[in-house]
């Protein structure tokens, strides 16, 4: 019996560090991404052709990092949970209970309406609304 649990157990933490392995690999990448594209930007700003880039050009850039720059948040996430060992389960949902009340207590109803109708200001009639 204590060589199966064993088993298990080494059997899940492979599984976890096979998580974490990939989530890191991940990571590196998008990091390596993002380090190029800062070196490419770097070089169109202070290179010797700096002068000769349109400036409506100045974003496209940029729009890669963001693009590596989620791609690294999702690996560091996947990472994140991996290591907490979550895995690739999706996460529940808090079950909470809004508005219902236990059945035993009683329902009362009540309706207060105003003793008049009529508008304070004298524009006409009160409509109900809700």
């Amino acid at each position: 019996m204590i060589d199966h649990a064993l088993a298990a157990e080494n059997a899940l933490l492979k599984v976890r560090l096979a998580e974490t392995e990939a989530a890191l690999a991940d990571a590196v990448e998008a990091q390596r991404r993002l380090e190029s594209i800062i070196g490419e930007l770097r070089r169109e700003r202070f290179g010797p052709a700096s002068e000769k880039l349109d400036p409506e050009q100045f974003n496209l850039p940029l729009e890669d990092v963001e693009i590596a720059q989620g791609i690294l948040e999702a690996a560091q996430e996947k990472a994140r949970r991996a290591l907490n060992g979550s895995g690739t389960n999706a996460e529940r949902p808090a079950r909470r209970n809004r508005g219902h009340l236990p059945a035993h207590l009683p329902r009362i109803e009540r309706v207060i309406e105003p003793a008049s109708t009529l508008c304070p200001c004298g524009c006409g009639q009160m409509v109900k609304i809700g």
